[in-house]
């Protein structure tokens, strides 16, 4: 690797590593102060970057919004795909997408109050975007619904009204835990909706 070489790969890492900072800066002043309340000087102020780093990577705050949004949907689908992959059999599948699922939420709960409360009653644009992270999250469980129905190991359903609703419980449940000062209530509840859910439908262990 020439010089050059050496410089850009480090400026690379570099920009990327501001870039990291920025949204995770960004996480946690979205979740504290909600959107119309974060400037983009608490961003900034927060990241120890500069304005000018911060439109480098991120044209308006908006757009760092949706990009927190992006973020935690990609990350999500990927683990659950991993997680489900690894697994034989219909119940294991299923067992193994909720426990990620509810796992990655407990974790990272400032991403998970952007996601599903964050940009509510902000308008349009806002409303399409969470909606359509909505609807990636729903279009997952559908797709793993259709593979056991394929395989009969659940009976035939309708699995795009399924998906929602599977998704709709989950995300009922995590909204109350957001709003909630007891931070053991996700956890309590897991098992709850796993068994409500693995219930709503015949799987051949």
């Amino acid at each position: 690797m020439t010089g050059v070489d050496t410089r850009n790969a480090l400026n690379h890492e570099s920009k990327t590593h501001t870039r990291q900072r920025i949204l995770s800066a960004a996480t946690e002043i979205f979740s504290e102060k909600g959107y119309y309340g974060t400037a983009v000087d608490d961003i900034v102020k927060a990241s120890n970057s500069s304005k000018g780093s911060f439109y480098f990577h991120f044209p308006s705050k908006q757009e760092i919004f949706f990009s927190l949004i992006d973020r935690f949907v990609v990350s999500l689908t990927s683990n659950i795909e991993i997680a489900v992959d690894r697994e034989n059999g219909t119940y294991n599948k299923i067992d193994a997408a909720l426990c990620v699922v509810f796992n990655t939420i407990s974790k990272h709960r400032s991403l998970a109050k952007i996601l599903l409360i964050g940009g509510v009653g902000l308008g349009k644009v806002f409303d399409e975007k969470l909606l359509d992270g909505h609807a990636r999250l729903a279009g997952l469980i559908k797709k793993y619904l259709d593979l056991a129905v394929e395989e009969g190991s659940i009976e035939s359903i309708n699995t795009e009204v399924m998906a929602y609703a599977w998704f709709g419980s989950m995300n009922e449940v995590v909204i109350r835990w957001l709003y909630s000062d007891r931070s053991d209530f996700l956890d309590e509840a897991f098992d709850t909706v796993r068994a409500i859910l693995l219930s709503s439908i015949n799987t051949k262990k």
